[in-house]
């Protein structure tokens, strides 16, 4: 489970992470701070991924777990 996790991280990893910069470069008034509010929310992105990443892996690899 953990190689799936970790594959679901990278892509979820890059959404986010480019989801959220993609606001701070459209919104005007975050613009102005954009040098060092993009590395901060790209970060937050990733970090946020964990997580995620983790609980769509556990809902994906438990009904196809070989087990079952």
């Amino acid at each position: 489970m953990l190689k799936l996790a970790a594959l679901i991280w990278i892509m979820l990893g890059v959404t986010l992470a480019g989801s959220f910069v993609t606001v701070i470069v459209t919104v005007p008034s975050l613009y102005a701070q954009g040098m060092t509010l993009i590395p901060v929310v790209a970060g937050m992105g990733f970090a946020l991924a964990v997580p995620l990443a983790v609980v769509v892996a556990k809902r994906i690899y438990g009904p196809t777990s070989p087990g079952r």
